[in-house]
């Protein structure tokens, strides 16, 4: 199973994700545009993988007038916040499970992401979750 999940790094809201079986390049897009539902940034950073490199996903942020940003080779920690979110989702959850079915998976990460973003106090956030540091902010912006 292939997980993409757009983080809010201010707030370490994940505004949006998408699970999928294969590593088509669709789960990436629909996980963008339910994003932009939500919000829309004015960058957007991801690593240089195939997906956030192909023609449909570069073209798509052109249209929404979103600034890309690509970490550098090999430079995990040019995305930190992102990576340390998925290094705790497969070390809370995911590695302490045997799954059988899709279904499973897709069942236990909405669980953790929701669990992640609403209930979960952050240090970084003064304690505050992702959620209510996400509603904050947007009430500011309007």
């Amino acid at each position: 199973m292939y997980l993409v999940a757009i983080i809010d790094w201010y707030s370490r809201y994940i505004v949006s994700w998408e699970l999928s079986q294969s590593l088509e390049r669709s789960f990436v897009l629909r996980a963008m545009n339910k994003a932009f539902h939500k919000a829309k940034p004015t960058i957007l950073n991801s690593d240089q993988g195939s997906h956030f490199t192909s023609s449909d996903y570069i073209r798509l942020l052109k249209k929404k007038e979103i600034a890309i940003s690509m970490d550098g080779k090999g430079r995990a920690t040019d995305n930190a916040i992102t990576e340390r979110f998925f290094r705790n989702l497969k070390w809370e959850k995911l590695y302490y499970h045997t799954y059988t079915t899709p279904k499973e998976v897709f069942k236990d990460v909405r669980a953790y992401i929701d669990e992640y973003n609403s209930t979960r106090p952050h240090q970084s956030l003064d304690y505050a979750t992702p959620a209510e540091f996400y509603a904050h902010k947007m009430a500011q912006v309007g």
